[in-house]
C-alpha cells in the first residue's frame, strides 16, 4: 500500500469514526517508510503470504531464523518449528545484515524517534543502533529501513513468546536448524548442575559478609585517623620546623665558609651556632613527639593495613560470587577464525578469552551456531545451523582445538540455551555490556548496521529500564566497547 493509495481511502473509512482514522494514521507512518517496488518486482517469483503454525503444542521459543532470500521467518522450540510466517526486510542501501543476534529489547508499543514517529508494535529490538523484529505492513519484498517487518497479528503471537536473550539468526540463504552431536560440544556434570544454586547461594552470603566485613575494617581505619588526627597535625609542623632550622643552618655554614674579615667570622660563627642548636632542639622535640604517637600511629597504619585487606577480601568474594551466579546461566562461546580466539560470556558478561588453535588458519571455515535445546540422557541435546559458506558444521568443529582448562570452566554447568559459535567472523563492534555476541556476515550487504553509529545502551535493572548510561568497558579483549552517540532510533 502506498501512501496515496492510502490518503484515497480515506473518505470511505470516515465514517467508520474516530477510533478508524487513528488506525489508519497509524497504518501510514510505517506505510511511508515503503519503498515503491524495484523494477524487477513483477519478475520475482511470489512469496508465500501466510502464516502457518505446527499442529503440536509449542515449547518455549528458542530461536527466530530470518531468511532474506525468502522473506520469511521461522520460529523454532526444542523440537522443531512452531511458527512460521513472511517477513519484509531492509531495501537496497539499508539492508538487514545477515549474522547471529539476539532479542536485547521488548517494546509492545514501540514508536520510532528517526522515521517520524512511525509505529512499530511489538518490537523485538536484536542491535542497539536500531534494527528490530516488529510488526509493519508487507507489500511482498525487501521495503523496510533495516527492519525485519513481520504480520501485525504474528507479531503480537510471537511478542509473549520470546523471553530476553532468544537467538536471532539472519540468514542470506534460506537455513534450518538439524539435530547434531559431537564430542568436542559441552557435556555437562550432573553433580556440578546440582550443587551449582547451593554453592552460588553460599557464596553470596559469604560476599555479604565480606563486604560488611570490609566495611567495618573502613570505617575502623576512618576513626583511627580521625583520633590520631591533632598528633599527625603536630608532627607535621614539627617536620616542617625542623627542615626550615635545617635551610637556615645550611645558608649558616654557606655565610661562615664565604667571611673574609675576622668580624665577619665572628658573626657567622655566632648564627651557625645558634641555628644548629635550633635543628638540635627541634629534633628533640620531635622525636620526642614521634615516640609519644608510635601507638597511635601504629593503631592508625594497622586499621588501614586491615582494611586493605579486608577490601582485597571483598573483591575475591564478590567475584566468586558473581561467577557462581553465572554459572546458573546458559553458557555462550563464540570462536572467531580471524583472532583466533575464543571467547566466553554468561549473562552478557564476559567471563574468558583465551587463544584457541584452529587447523589450516588461513581457509575458510564458515559460520555455524550449535544451540543445547533440551537435557538428555548423556547430557544435552544439540542442533546445528550453517549461514556461510565454508566447511561443513562437523569439520568445522574438528578443525578447533579448545584448551582443557577452557572446557574445565565451560561445560560442567552447560544448561539448554547454551551455545557454540564458530565464525570466520571477529565479533562485530555492536557487542557491548548489554548484547550477546553480535555477529555480521562481512560478504553480505550490512546496510542499516553499517550506517548507524552505536548508541549507549541503558541500564537494565530488575524488570525496568533507568537512563543511566554505562562507560566503556575494555576487559577481554579490545573489541569489547561502547560507543558514546545520541540514544533512539
Amino acid at each position: 500500500m502506498t501512501v496515496q493509495s492510502t490518503m484515497q481511502s480515506t473518505q470511505g473509512i470516515r465514517r467508520w469514526g474516530p477510533a478508524a482514522i487513528v488506525t489508519l494514521a497509524a497504518t501510514a507512518a510505517l506505510t511511508a517508510l515503503t519503498v515503491a517496488p524495484p523494477a524487477n518486482a513483477a519478475a520475482r517469483p511470489a512469496r508465500s503470504s501466510t502464516e502457518a503454525a505446527a499442529s503440536r503444542d509449542a515449547g518455549e521459543a528458542l530461536m527466530a531464523i530470518v531468511s532474506i532470500k525468502s522473506q520469511h521467518v521461522t520460529i523454532y522450540d526444542a523440537d522443531g518449528w512452531i511458527l512460521r510466517a513472511p517477513v519484509s526486510t531492509g531495501t537496497k542501501g539499508r539492508e538487514t545484515p545477515s549474522g547471529i543476534f539476539t532479542v536485547l529489547q521488548k517494546d509492545k508499543d514501540h514508536r520510532s524517534n528517526l522515521y517520524d514517529d512511525a509505529w512499530m508494535p511489538h518490537m523485538l529490538r536484536i542491535t542497539w543502533s536500531g534494527i528490530a523484529l516488529h510488526g509493519g505492513p508487507l507489500p511482498g519484498y525487501p521495503a523496510s529501513h533495516g527492519c525485519i517487518r513481520m504480520p501485525y497479528g504474528f507479531a503480537g503471537k510471537l511478542f509473549d513468546k520470546v523471553r530476553m536473550g532468544m537467538r536471532v539468526i539472519v540468514a542470506p540463504n534460506d537455513a534450518e536448524p538439524v539435530e547434531f552431536s559431537h564430542p568436542a560440544l559441552f557435556a555437562p556434570q550432573p553433580e556440578a548442575i546440582a550443587a551449582a544454586p547451593a554453592r552460588a547461594e553460599t557464596l553470596a552470603r559469604a560476599a555479604d559478609e565480606a563486604a560488611r566485613t570490609a566495611t567495618e575494617a573502613k570505617n575502623a581505619a576512618a576513626a583511627a585517623a580521625r583520633e590520631a588526627a591533632p598528633l599527625t597535625a603536630s608532627l607535621r609542623k614539627l617536620k616542617g620546623l625542623r627542615t626550615s632550622a635545617d635551610e637556615a643552618l645550611a645558608r649558616a655554614e654557606s655565610a661562615l665558609a664565604a667571611a673574609k674579615s675576622d668580624d665577619a667570622k665572628a658573626r657567622a660563627e655566632e648564627l651557625q651556632q645558634k641555628a644548629a642548636a635550633r635543628v638540635e632542639d627541634l629534633q628533640k622535640q620531635l622525636d620526642a613527639a614521634e615516640a609519644n604517637a608510635k601507638s597511635k600511629l601504629d593503631a592508625v597504619a594497622a586499621a588501614q593495613d586491615a582494611a586493605k585487606a579486608a577490601e582485597a577480601k571483598r573483591t575475591d568474594a564478590a567475584n566468586a560470587a558473581r561467577d557462581a551466579k553465572l554459572a546458573l546461566a546458559p553458557v555462550s562461546v563464540f570462536i572467531s577464525r580471524t583472532t583466533q580466539k575464543l571467547y566466553v560470556r554468561r549473562g552478557y558478561e564476559a567471563i574468558l578469552e583465551v587463544p584457541v588453535t584452529i587447523r589450516n588458519p588461513d581457509q575458510p571455515i564458515g559460520t555455524h551456531v550449535f544451540t543445547a535445546v533440551a537435557r538428555a540422557e548423556r547430557g544435552l541435546r544439540w542442533t546445528a545451523v550453517t549461514i556461510d559458506s565454508g566447511d561443513n558444521a562437523r569439520a568445522a568443529l574438528e578443525r578447533i582445538s579448545i584448551p582443557q582448562d577452557a572446557l574445565d570452566r565451560i561445560a560442567p554447568t552447560a544448561f539448554p540455551r547454551s551455545s557454540l559459535i564458530i565464525s570466520d567472523e571477529p565479533l562485530n563492534r555492536e557487542t557491548n555490556q548489554r548484547t550477546e555476541f553480535v555477529v555480521a556476515l562481512h560478504n553480505q550487504p550490512q546496510g542499516g548496521l553499517a550506517m548507524r553509529k552505536t548508541p549507549n545502551v541503558r541500564v537494565a535493572r530488575g524488570n525496568g529500564w533507568d537512563d543511566a548510561r554505562f562507560t566503556p568497558w575494555r576487559g577481554g579483549g579490545q573489541y569489547y566497547y561502547q560507543r558514546r552517540y545520541g540514544w533512539g532510533w
